[in-house]
Protein backbone atom coordinates (compact mmCIF):
# COMPACT_ATOMS: atom_id res chain seq x y z
CA UNK A 1 0.00 0.00 0.00
CA UNK A 2 1.71 3.52 -0.94
CA UNK A 3 0.91 5.97 1.19
CA UNK A 4 1.76 9.71 0.43
CA UNK A 5 2.39 12.39 3.16
CA UNK A 6 2.77 15.82 2.32
CA UNK A 7 5.35 17.13 4.67
CA UNK A 8 7.59 15.09 7.13
CA UNK A 9 6.45 14.49 10.37
CA UNK A 10 8.48 13.08 13.31
CA UNK A 11 10.34 10.21 12.41
CA UNK A 12 8.26 7.65 15.12
CA UNK A 13 5.31 7.55 12.50
CA UNK A 14 7.23 6.99 9.44
CA UNK A 15 9.48 4.44 10.68
CA UNK A 16 5.73 3.13 12.35
CA UNK A 17 4.49 2.98 8.44
CA UNK A 18 7.50 1.49 7.07
CA UNK A 19 8.06 -1.32 9.93
CA UNK A 20 4.69 -2.09 8.97
CA UNK A 21 5.37 -2.61 5.53
CA UNK A 22 3.71 0.70 3.69
CA UNK A 23 5.61 2.42 1.10
CA UNK A 24 6.06 6.34 2.44
CA UNK A 25 6.51 9.23 -0.03
CA UNK A 26 7.47 12.68 1.16
CA UNK A 27 8.22 15.14 -0.76
CA UNK A 28 11.10 17.41 -0.23
CA UNK A 29 9.35 20.65 -1.11
CA UNK A 30 5.66 22.53 0.12
CA UNK A 31 3.93 21.61 -3.28
CA UNK A 32 1.44 23.42 -4.92
CA UNK A 33 -1.75 22.35 -5.80
CA UNK A 34 -1.51 20.76 -9.27
CA UNK A 35 1.63 18.67 -7.47
CA UNK A 36 -0.34 17.63 -4.48
CA UNK A 37 -3.50 16.29 -6.25
CA UNK A 38 -0.85 14.88 -8.35
CA UNK A 39 1.03 12.58 -6.08
CA UNK A 40 -2.56 12.20 -4.70
CA UNK A 41 -3.43 10.46 -7.80
CA UNK A 42 -0.86 7.97 -7.71
CA UNK A 43 -0.94 6.77 -3.91
CA UNK A 44 -3.53 4.64 -2.06
CA UNK A 45 -3.85 6.25 0.86
CA UNK A 46 -3.41 10.22 2.36
CA UNK A 47 -1.26 11.29 5.61
CA UNK A 48 -2.62 14.64 5.21
CA UNK A 49 -0.55 17.34 7.25
CA UNK A 50 -2.01 20.87 7.60
CA UNK A 51 -5.20 22.78 6.40
CA UNK A 52 -3.92 23.99 3.07
CA UNK A 53 -5.78 21.29 0.51
CA UNK A 54 -8.78 20.56 0.77
CA UNK A 55 -10.92 17.07 0.49
CA UNK A 56 -14.23 17.67 -1.39
CA UNK A 57 -16.14 16.68 -3.85
CA UNK A 58 -14.05 17.47 -6.31
CA UNK A 59 -11.22 16.05 -4.81
CA UNK A 60 -13.03 12.38 -4.65
CA UNK A 61 -14.20 13.10 -7.98
CA UNK A 62 -10.11 13.63 -9.10
CA UNK A 63 -8.70 11.00 -6.86
CA UNK A 64 -10.92 7.74 -6.95
CA UNK A 65 -7.93 5.08 -6.30
CA UNK A 66 -7.61 6.76 -2.67
CA UNK A 67 -9.10 4.52 -0.11
CA UNK A 68 -8.29 6.33 3.11
CA UNK A 69 -6.85 9.61 4.77
CA UNK A 70 -5.29 9.72 7.91
CA UNK A 71 -5.38 13.49 9.21
CA UNK A 72 -2.54 14.78 11.04
CA UNK A 73 -4.98 17.14 13.40
CA UNK A 74 -7.47 17.02 15.47
CA UNK A 75 -10.19 18.68 13.38
CA UNK A 76 -11.12 17.73 9.80
CA UNK A 77 -13.38 21.08 8.76
CA UNK A 78 -11.50 20.45 5.55
CA UNK A 79 -12.88 17.00 4.42
CA UNK A 80 -16.10 16.71 2.74
CA UNK A 81 -17.46 13.91 5.44
CA UNK A 82 -20.54 13.14 3.98
CA UNK A 83 -18.96 12.52 0.80
CA UNK A 84 -16.16 10.34 2.39
CA UNK A 85 -19.14 8.41 4.27
CA UNK A 86 -20.73 7.99 0.47
CA UNK A 87 -17.51 6.59 -0.72
CA UNK A 88 -17.01 4.87 2.13
CA UNK A 89 -13.40 6.31 2.74
CA UNK A 90 -12.56 6.35 6.30
CA UNK A 91 -10.54 9.87 7.34
CA UNK A 92 -8.42 9.09 10.70
CA UNK A 93 -7.96 11.85 13.26
CA UNK A 94 -5.57 12.96 16.13
CA UNK A 95 -7.62 13.71 19.19
CA UNK A 96 -6.84 13.83 22.50
CA UNK A 97 -2.55 13.43 22.59
CA UNK A 98 -2.60 17.54 21.92
CA UNK A 99 -5.22 18.50 24.35
CA UNK A 100 -3.16 19.60 27.01
CA UNK A 101 -0.51 21.38 24.35
CA UNK A 102 -3.43 23.40 22.96
CA UNK A 103 -4.93 24.16 26.31
CA UNK A 104 -1.56 25.40 27.41
CA UNK A 105 -1.49 27.88 24.60
CA UNK A 106 -5.03 29.26 24.97
CA UNK A 107 -3.93 29.33 29.03
CA UNK A 108 -0.67 31.38 27.41
CA UNK A 109 -3.09 33.71 25.54
CA UNK A 110 -5.51 34.29 28.45
CA UNK A 111 -2.59 35.98 30.84
CA UNK A 112 -0.50 37.06 28.04
CA UNK A 113 -3.76 39.76 27.00
CA UNK A 114 -4.38 40.29 30.71
CA UNK A 115 -1.37 41.73 31.27
CA UNK A 116 -0.40 43.07 27.75
CA UNK A 117 2.39 40.59 27.60
CA UNK A 118 3.39 40.75 24.18
CA UNK A 119 2.97 44.85 23.57
CA UNK A 120 5.46 45.19 27.14
CA UNK A 121 8.18 43.06 25.46
CA UNK A 122 7.90 44.69 22.16
CA UNK A 123 8.66 47.63 24.46
CA UNK A 124 11.80 46.32 25.99
CA UNK A 125 12.93 45.17 22.38
CA UNK A 126 12.52 49.12 21.04
CA UNK A 127 14.54 50.40 24.01
CA UNK A 128 11.39 52.42 25.04
CA UNK A 129 11.23 51.09 28.52
CA UNK A 130 9.99 54.11 29.85
CA UNK A 131 10.36 55.47 33.68
CA UNK A 132 7.65 54.28 35.54
CA UNK A 133 4.26 55.44 34.97
CA UNK A 134 1.51 54.12 37.13
CA UNK A 135 -1.47 54.22 34.95
CA UNK A 136 0.36 53.63 31.67
CA UNK A 137 -0.71 49.86 29.91
CA UNK A 138 -2.36 48.34 32.89
CA UNK A 139 -3.20 44.82 32.74
CA UNK A 140 -6.09 42.97 34.79
CA UNK A 141 -5.92 40.49 37.70
CA UNK A 142 -8.06 36.90 36.92
CA UNK A 143 -8.73 35.94 40.26
CA UNK A 144 -12.16 34.46 40.94
CA UNK A 145 -13.33 36.06 36.75
CA UNK A 146 -15.69 33.98 35.02
CA UNK A 147 -14.16 31.75 32.20
CA UNK A 148 -16.60 30.86 29.48
CA UNK A 149 -15.92 28.01 26.75
CA UNK A 150 -17.44 27.45 23.57
CA UNK A 151 -16.72 23.87 23.24
CA UNK A 152 -15.86 21.86 26.32
CA UNK A 153 -14.59 18.46 24.91
CA UNK A 154 -10.98 17.44 25.81
CA UNK A 155 -9.11 20.53 25.04
CA UNK A 156 -11.62 23.00 26.68
CA UNK A 157 -12.01 20.86 29.85
CA UNK A 158 -7.73 21.36 29.83
CA UNK A 159 -8.07 24.62 30.12
CA UNK A 160 -11.09 24.93 32.40
CA UNK A 161 -8.97 23.25 34.95
CA UNK A 162 -5.81 24.97 34.93
CA UNK A 163 -8.17 27.97 34.98
CA UNK A 164 -9.60 26.57 37.83
CA UNK A 165 -6.43 25.45 40.17
CA UNK A 166 -4.79 28.48 38.92
CA UNK A 167 -6.98 31.45 39.62
CA UNK A 168 -10.20 29.42 40.79
CA UNK A 169 -12.22 31.18 37.77
CA UNK A 170 -15.57 29.83 37.57
CA UNK A 171 -16.49 28.00 34.74
CA UNK A 172 -19.58 28.24 32.23
CA UNK A 173 -19.77 26.68 29.20
CA UNK A 174 -21.99 25.86 25.95
CA UNK A 175 -21.75 22.70 23.93
CA UNK A 176 -24.22 20.71 21.82
CA UNK A 177 -23.88 18.30 24.95
CA UNK A 178 -23.80 18.45 28.59
CA UNK A 179 -20.27 17.60 29.89
CA UNK A 180 -21.29 15.74 33.57
CA UNK A 181 -17.30 15.87 34.00
CA UNK A 182 -16.75 19.15 33.77
CA UNK A 183 -19.67 19.77 36.14
CA UNK A 184 -19.28 17.14 38.91
CA UNK A 185 -15.19 17.65 38.58
CA UNK A 186 -15.09 21.84 38.02
CA UNK A 187 -18.60 22.64 39.18
CA UNK A 188 -18.70 24.22 35.49
CA UNK A 189 -22.35 25.46 34.97
CA UNK A 190 -24.14 24.97 31.06
CA UNK A 191 -25.85 28.19 29.93
CA UNK A 192 -26.76 28.88 26.44
CA UNK A 193 -24.88 30.70 23.47
CA UNK A 194 -26.64 34.42 24.82
CA UNK A 195 -25.79 33.92 28.48
CA UNK A 196 -21.92 32.71 27.70
CA UNK A 197 -20.98 36.07 25.34
CA UNK A 198 -23.17 38.10 28.10
CA UNK A 199 -21.79 36.61 31.44
CA UNK A 200 -17.54 35.50 30.36
CA UNK A 201 -14.91 37.76 31.54
CA UNK A 202 -12.80 35.50 29.44
CA UNK A 203 -13.94 33.55 26.22
CA UNK A 204 -12.21 30.71 25.03
CA UNK A 205 -13.40 28.81 21.92
CA UNK A 206 -12.47 24.84 21.79
CA UNK A 207 -14.88 23.48 19.82
CA UNK A 208 -14.71 21.69 16.40
CA UNK A 209 -15.51 24.34 13.37
CA UNK A 210 -18.36 23.97 10.96
CA UNK A 211 -18.98 25.86 7.93
CA UNK A 212 -22.53 26.96 9.48
CA UNK A 213 -20.18 28.73 12.50
CA UNK A 214 -18.03 30.74 9.59
CA UNK A 215 -17.08 34.12 11.22
CA UNK A 216 -20.02 33.47 14.16
CA UNK A 217 -17.85 35.69 16.54
CA UNK A 218 -18.80 38.95 14.80
CA UNK A 219 -19.72 42.64 15.46
CA UNK A 220 -23.04 41.18 16.74
CA UNK A 221 -21.70 38.95 19.39
CA UNK A 222 -18.53 41.25 20.75
CA UNK A 223 -21.42 44.00 20.91
CA UNK A 224 -23.03 41.72 23.53
CA UNK A 225 -19.96 41.08 25.86
CA UNK A 226 -18.43 42.94 28.74
CA UNK A 227 -16.23 45.79 27.92
CA UNK A 228 -13.47 44.35 30.27
CA UNK A 229 -13.76 40.36 28.52
CA UNK A 230 -10.99 39.19 26.83
CA UNK A 231 -11.96 36.52 23.88
CA UNK A 232 -9.09 33.94 23.07
CA UNK A 233 -9.23 31.47 20.05
CA UNK A 234 -6.39 28.45 19.80
CA UNK A 235 -9.58 26.29 17.39
CA UNK A 236 -10.03 27.67 14.36
CA UNK A 237 -9.69 31.46 12.93
CA UNK A 238 -12.93 30.92 10.66
CA UNK A 239 -15.55 31.08 13.98
CA UNK A 240 -13.83 35.02 14.38
CA UNK A 241 -14.69 37.56 11.96
CA UNK A 242 -11.29 39.39 12.29
CA UNK A 243 -12.36 43.30 11.15
CA UNK A 244 -15.04 43.30 13.53
CA UNK A 245 -12.74 41.86 15.90
CA UNK A 246 -10.65 44.96 15.59
CA UNK A 247 -13.14 47.29 15.97
CA UNK A 248 -14.57 45.77 18.88
CA UNK A 249 -11.37 45.82 20.67
CA UNK A 250 -10.63 49.64 19.34
CA UNK A 251 -14.06 51.13 20.02
CA UNK A 252 -13.45 49.12 23.71
CA UNK A 253 -16.70 46.78 22.98
CA UNK A 254 -14.51 43.90 24.26
CA UNK A 255 -10.93 44.94 26.07
CA UNK A 256 -8.62 42.28 24.74
CA UNK A 257 -8.00 39.17 22.06
CA UNK A 258 -5.42 36.52 22.13
CA UNK A 259 -5.46 34.27 19.00
CA UNK A 260 -3.59 31.34 17.67
CA UNK A 261 -5.35 31.05 14.93
CA UNK A 262 -6.42 33.85 12.96
CA UNK A 263 -8.94 34.41 9.58
CA UNK A 264 -7.09 34.29 7.21
CA UNK A 265 -4.62 32.23 7.83
CA UNK A 266 -2.01 33.30 8.20
CA UNK A 267 -2.98 36.78 9.24
CA UNK A 268 -1.35 39.64 6.97
CA UNK A 269 1.42 41.39 8.12
CA UNK A 270 -0.26 44.56 8.08
CA UNK A 271 -3.25 43.74 9.90
CA UNK A 272 -3.82 46.77 12.04
CA UNK A 273 -4.71 43.96 14.61
CA UNK A 274 -1.24 43.21 14.97
CA UNK A 275 -0.29 46.62 16.36
CA UNK A 276 -2.55 47.03 19.67
CA UNK A 277 -1.23 46.19 23.03
CA UNK A 278 -4.17 44.21 24.04
CA UNK A 279 -3.76 41.81 21.82
CA UNK A 280 -1.08 38.61 20.89
CA UNK A 281 -1.07 36.86 18.01
CA UNK A 282 0.70 33.64 17.96
CA UNK A 283 1.45 31.52 14.49
CA UNK A 284 -0.85 28.21 14.99
CA UNK A 285 1.53 26.64 17.42
CA UNK A 286 -0.95 25.00 19.88
CA UNK A 287 0.04 21.02 18.98
CA UNK A 288 3.64 22.81 18.92
CA UNK A 289 5.53 20.28 21.44
CA UNK A 290 7.82 17.41 20.85
CA UNK A 291 5.20 15.26 23.11
CA UNK A 292 2.33 16.41 20.98
CA UNK A 293 3.38 16.13 17.72
CA UNK A 294 4.92 12.72 18.28
CA UNK A 295 2.22 11.94 19.72
CA UNK A 296 -0.43 12.73 16.44
CA UNK A 297 2.45 11.25 14.21
CA UNK A 298 2.26 7.90 16.58
CA UNK A 299 -1.93 8.00 16.30
CA UNK A 300 -1.91 8.90 12.41
CA UNK A 301 0.21 6.23 11.61
CA UNK A 302 -1.73 3.78 13.60
CA UNK A 303 -4.74 4.46 11.81
CA UNK A 304 -3.29 3.58 8.57
CA UNK A 305 -1.58 0.48 9.25
CA UNK A 306 -5.21 -0.71 10.96
CA UNK A 307 -6.67 0.39 7.97
CA UNK A 308 -4.01 -1.28 5.90
CA UNK A 309 -5.28 -4.50 7.70
CA UNK A 310 -8.69 -4.39 7.18
CA UNK A 311 -8.98 -3.12 10.41
CA UNK A 312 -10.83 -0.23 12.00
CA UNK A 313 -9.52 3.06 12.82
CA UNK A 314 -8.52 3.41 15.82
CA UNK A 315 -9.55 7.55 15.71
CA UNK A 316 -11.77 7.99 13.31
CA UNK A 317 -13.45 11.37 12.34
CA UNK A 318 -16.12 9.39 10.57
CA UNK A 319 -16.71 6.07 12.37
CA UNK A 320 -20.42 5.32 11.20
CA UNK A 321 -18.79 3.81 7.85
CA UNK A 322 -18.09 1.00 9.89
CA UNK A 323 -21.85 0.42 10.88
Amino acid sequence: MKVFINKRIPEIGIKMLEEAGLEVFIPEYDLSNAEWLSYCKSHDVILSVGTDFKYDKDFFNECPNIKAIALYSVGFDHVDIKEANRLKIPVGNTPDVLSKATSDVAFLLMQSVARRASYNFEKVKSGSWDSFDPLHALGQELYGKTLGIFGLGRIGFEMAKKSKAAFDMNIIYHNRHRNEEAENELNAKYVSFDELIAESDVLSIHANFKPEQNELFNSSVFEKMKPDAIFVNTARGGFHHQKDLYEALISKQIWGAGLDVTNPEPIFKDDPILELSNVCVLPHIGSATIEARNGMAKLAAENLIAFSKNEKMLHCANPEIYS
